[in-house]
C-alpha cells in the first residue's frame, strides 16, 4: 500500500505532499499514483489535504483521477461529513473504498449505519 498526501494546485494537479501535508515536493499526484501502482504497490489510499476534516465531501475530482489511471483499489481520504459522501466518492469518482473518521469519532454515525446506508445504496459492503 501506498499513502499520498495531495494539495490541489491548478487544474489537473494536485502536488505530493509529505510530513503530514506540510511540506510539497513538486511532484503530481496523479503521476505519482501510476508509478507507484508500477513498482509493485498494491493499493493506494489516498488523502486529500484541502479537505481533510473539514466535512464537505471528498475530493472527487481528485479521486476520479487517480482511479482513472491506476488498476489497483484507490481508498478516498479527507472531507466526509455525511454518509451521501461516502456514497459519491465511491459512485462519481471510482473509490474502491472510503476511510473517514471525524463521522465516528464524533459519534455522528456509526459504522453500521454507514454500512447499511452504501448497502442500501446499491454498494457492496460487508456487514
Amino acid at each position: 500500500m501506498v499513502a499520498i498526501d495531495a494539495k490541489y494546485k491548478n487544474k489537473d494537479f494536485w502536488e505530493v505532499c509529505i510530513n503530514g501535508g506540510r511540506t510539497p515536493t513538486g511532484m503530481n499526484a496523479v503521476d505519482w499514483a501510476k508509478r507507484a501502482e508500477e513498482l509493485g504497490a498494491g493499493e493506494i489510499l489516498l488523502t486529500s489535504m484541502d479537505k481533510d476534516g473539514t466535512k464537505d465531501g471528498y475530493d472527487i475530482d481528485l479521486t476520479g483521477a487517480v482511479t482513472s489511471v491506476v488498476n489497483i483499489p484507490v481508498i478516498a481520504s479527507g472531507g466526509a461529513g455525511k454518509l451521501e459522501h461516502l456514497r459519491d466518492v465511491i459512485k462519481y469518482a471510482g473509490a474502491d473504498a472510503v476511510l473517514a473518521a471525524s463521522i465516528f469519532h464524533y459519534r455522528q454515525y456509526t459504522i453500521r449505519e454507514a454500512k447499511e446506508y452504501l448497502k442500501s445504496e446499491g454498494i457492496s459492503v460487508m456487514i
